[in-house]
């Protein structure tokens, strides 16, 4: 598996096994530990409560660990200049500052989508583009908060995510190698995770550079590193899981076709039960690389094992 890596990727497999784990909820995300899989309903509930309460009973069905949302204040998410453009949506045309109002949910809606997902016993979160967000989802108590790729230069916002004392998933789309360090830098290390990911959706093949989680696992050997996969398919998740990522996200939808710019890129609800039923299977085939002869072995080892003496 290694001798596919680039040459100058030099970290071993069995020498990267030195992540330091973070605990979401109430399970432990790093080597050694169970893929924490992240169905991210993004905005692909199109404003809709009773959309946003199908995708969660389907990614709870097909084996989630956790859902995702994503919080914005419009005023401040909005470039002023774009407020009264006009577009077509699925409530008329109307402008942007409009359209992204009716794509929030409301608290009222929240605090149901927090008392759903307690009785069907799965962890929520949220990614918060701007600070007055993070005041908004911390009424409900979330297990942690994820920064979008587009706010990773956000040095305050990042950091009062962390001031709430949660873990912290970073996400490092549309970033150089000197902002993922800069952002580090600048954050509390113990309950941090970084996610690769690549800002497209959906996102080309060549361009998913899947050799990053090795690069990230590398570079930052005390954190978490896991994917935030935005492609068509799902061999590039399984992929990811391969080369060490301790969790992955993918955006979920009940249709492709459905009205919303994340929804060609996120994965229906029979594809994600196929995608998490295998990446199960993928965690129990790679073992621990401790070469043994199993019992299940034996019997053909008796009947067709050939030694030869040496005279």
């Amino acid at each position: 598996m290694a001798a596919g890596l680039p040459g100058n990727i030099k970290t071993k497999f069995t020498e990267m096994n030195k992540t330091s784990k973070v605990k979401i909820g109430n399970k432990f995300v790093g080597d050694s530990e169970s893929v924490y899989v992240i169905g991210e309903i993004g905005i692909n509930h199109n404003g809709s409560l009773e959309l946003a309460k199908n995708l969660i009973t389907g990614a709870k069905a097909a084996g989630c660990d956790a859902i995702k949302f994503q919080k914005r204040t419009p005023e401040i998410c909005v470039p002023k200049d774009q407020w009264n453009k006009e577009r077509d949506t699925p409530w008329g045309r109307i402008t942007y500052l409009e359209y992204r109002h009716k794509m929030e949910l409301s608290y009222e809606d929240f605090n149901e989508i927090d008392s759903f997902c307690k009785r069907l016993e799965i962890d929520w979160f949220a990614s918060c583009w701007d600070e007055p967000s993070v005041d908004f989802i911390e009424n409900f108590s979330p297990k942690c908060y994820k920064a979008a790729s587009a706010s990773l230069t956000d040095i305050a916002l990042l950091r009062k995510m962390q001031l709430t004392g949660k873990p912290l998933i970073i996400s490092t789309g549309m970033s150089t190698k000197e902002e993922i360090e800069d952002a580090v830098k600048n954050l509390e290390k113990e309950k941090l995770l970084i996610a690769h990911s690549t800002s497209a959706y959906p996102c080309p093949v060549d361009e998913l550079n899947l050799n990053m989680i090795v690069t990230l696992k590398n570079d930052y050997p005390e954190l978490p590193i896991g994917y935030s996969g935005h492609e068509t398919g799902l061999a590039p998740t399984w992929a990811a899981v391969t080369l060490g990522a301790t969790f992955v996200e993918r955006h979920i939808t009940l249709d492709r076709a459905m009205w919303g710019s994340d929804q060609a890129a996120s994965v229906e609800i029979a594809g994600l039960h196929r995608l998490i039923s295998n990446i199960r299977d993928i965690e129990k085939s790679l073992g621990d690389g401790i070469k043994r002869v199993y019992d299940s072995e034996i019997s053909q080892r008796n009947k067709l094992r050939r030694t030869m003496e040496i005279v």
